[in-house]
Order: C-alpha cells, then sequence, then structure tokens
C-alpha cells in the first residue's frame, strides 16, 4: 500500500503481531462456549493465552528500548527489533505458528466431535442443535490456515510475493469472520445452555465395550422402557429428549441412558427414531401416503424436519423414503 515509502519513519513493525498465537485459542474457547451448557471463563484457563501475553509484553519491551537509543525517531526499527526481533523471533514463530494453530484446530474439532455424541445421547431430533456452522468454519478456517501457510512456504523459498498477492488471505478471512459472526449471532443456542451432560455414562454408545461385564440393566428395566415407547407411544413427541422419557420412566437421566445403551444396544437418538421409522412404516402400508406427502407422514411420527427424516430413515433402512415407497408400491 506505500506505507513503508511515504513513512519512513514509522514504527507500525513494532505493533504487529502474530495473530495466530491468540487467534487459536479463541476459537478453541468460542466453540467450547456454544457447546458447553452453563460454560463459564476459569481463572486457569488464562493459561491457554500465556503465550500471547508473553509476546505482546515483548514487543512492547523491545519498542521500550528501542525508543530509549539515540536517532531512534530518525529511523524505521531500532537496534533490537533489526538484531532479535527480524533476525531471530520472528522467523522462530513462523515454525512455532504452525503447530500451535494445528493442535488447537485438533483439540476445537474433538471438542466439537464429542458434542455431537453428547447431544445423541440426550435428543430424539437433533438436526438444529448439530451447529453444522460450526463444523462448515472449522473446515473454512483449517483451509485458509493451509493456504496461509502454503502462501508464507513459496514466500520464504521460492519468489518474494508482494502485497496484492498476499491480499486475497485477508479477503477470504474476513468473508469468514463475518460468516461465523452472523451465523453464531442468529442461532439460537439457549436450549444448549440450560442442559448437563455431565449424566451420561458414557459418550459411545457400542455395545461391545460391554460385553466383558456383569449384566446391570433387569428385564423389568427393558419392559418399561418398551412398554413406553410401544404402548403409550411416547416418541410422537418431537421434541422428546432423555429427560422427558427419564421423568415419565420414573428414573435418573443416567440410569436411562444405561439402560438405552446397554439394554438395547443403541444411543437415545437411534433408540428413539427407530420406532419413528417402524410408525412410518405403519401408515405407508395403511396407505396413509394417498392422504398425507411423505413429510406430512414423518411429522405425524414424530420427526420435526425433513433433513432429520431423512438422514435418519436413509441410516436406519438404507434407502430413502421415496426408494422405500417405490419399493413397497411395485
Amino acid at each position: 500500500m506505500g506505507w513503508y515509502d511515504e513513512f519512513r519513519t514509522t514504527k507500525i513493525n513494532y505493533f504487529l503481531y502474530n495473530i495466530t498465537i491468540l487467534l487459536a485459542p479463541l476459537i478453541y474457547f468460542y466453540v467450547k462456549s456454544v457447546t458447553t451448557s452453563d460454560f463459564k471463563f476459569r481463572k486457569q484457563d488464562w493459561w491457554h493465552f500465556t503465550f500471547a501475553i508473553t509476546f505482546v509484553i515483548y514487543k512492547l519491551s523491545i519498542f521500550v528500548y528501542d525508543a530509549l537509543q539515540p536517532d531512534f525517531n530518525e529511523t524505521q526499527n531500532g537496534i533490537l527489533k533489526i538484531d532479535i526481533d527480524e533476525a531471530i523471533i520472528q522467523p522462530t514463530m513462523s515454525f512455532i505458528e504452525f503447530p500451535f494453530m494445528l493442535l488447537y484446530l485438533a483439540f476445537t474439532l474433538q471438542l466439537f466431535y464429542n458434542y455431537r455424541k453428547k447431544i445423541e445421547q440426550y435428543f430424539s431430533n437433533t438436526y438444529k442443535l448439530e451447529l453444522n456452522w460450526i463444523l462448515s468454519f472449522l473446515v473454512l478456517f483449517t483451509l485458509m490456515f493451509l493456504y496461509d501457510t502454503i502462501q508464507t512456504l513459496i514466500g520464504s523459498l521460492v519468489t518474494d510475493l508482494n502485497y496484492e498477492q498476499r491480499w486475497w488471505l485477508n479477503l477470504f478471512a474476513a468473508l469468514i469472520t463475518l460468516y461465523i459472526g452472523i451465523k453464531g449471532y442468529f442461532t439460537d443456542t439457549t436450549k444448549l445452555q440450560k442442559l448437563n451432560f455431565s449424566f451420561s455414562p458414557s459418550l459411545d454408545a457400542i455395545p461391545e465395550i460391554n460385553q466383558n461385564k456383569e449384566k446391570t440393566i433387569s428385564d423389568r428395566d427393558i419392559k418399561l422402557i418398551t412398554h413406553l415407547m410401544e404402548n403409550n407411544k411416547v416418541y410422537l413427541n418431537p421434541e422428546l429428549n432423555l429427560s422427558d422419557l427419564a421423568e415419565q420412566a420414573n428414573m435418573s437421566r443416567g440410569q436411562l441412558s444405561e439402560i438405552i445403551n446397554s439394554g438395547f444396544n443403541k444411543n437415545f437418538n437411534d433408540f428413539v427414531n427407530m420406532y419413528r421409522v417402524s410408525a412410518f412404516k405403519n401408515m405407508i402400508k395403511e396407505n396413509k401416503h394417498k392422504q398425507l406427502s411423505l413429510l406430512g407422514i414423518a411429522q405425524e411420527c414424530g420427526f420435526n424436519s425433513k433433513a432429520t427424516f431423512n438422514r435418519v430413515f436413509k441410516k436406519l433402512t438404507n434407502h430413502s423414503p421415496t426408494e422405500y415407497l417405490k419399493s413397497t408400491t411395485n
């Protein structure tokens, strides 16, 4: 932009910070605040920002030192900026930033996928709670990070890149920032903030992990839950969650979750939607599709969105609803 040519004694270089070391933990805590019920930033969480804070103090220190040297106002960069910052620290930071960001992106993705597993243990309809926009943001940000890394390597090892060539990264960053800001602002997460997932005996509803354990689920428990599903048809409630069913079964959420995971070999989401899919099939057999659309029938069976219905039906039957309808009418 011609800044350095126009202002040859500018001190802006002292205040250009490696934002990656701050942005990485900020993204992690943002996703954690959205996906963790009653999230509170604790004092011990500040250690994630130790690197960034130390770097700011370092930058200010070399500026103060250089500013006290003779003829500082006549030059652009002082002695510490040239001999230490540009000669040692900045090249070192270019090697540190990549694994630092990569590590936090891995932590953030793990946090997000653990959240996905948790909501499957709690909700029967999860589409509106899956927060796909966060996953999209993480994917886009990862691609932008890789683009920046490749650009840096080309600029350092192949050919020097001017501002116009590097400008595209700034555009991508601005668009991604606007996307996450707008989506985050208009997404209602109040339902999540009131939940407590700490009851869950396990994030994984994989029956094989309990094969060598003594059976602790009684037949009475299994019959009770089966009765609620088959006779009371509680699955018809599209907002049914683990707490609702636990209250009707007169047991704790942890007990019910353990019964469904170990007794029925399913997580809560698959367990409830199994009954909804079965109800849908029965309504097709009764020719309800001649009176209602497939989505209308799905809503009658407890599904609350087309996306959830199509995905669940495909997962449990290996066919789309339309394919199933054709197979039964031919």
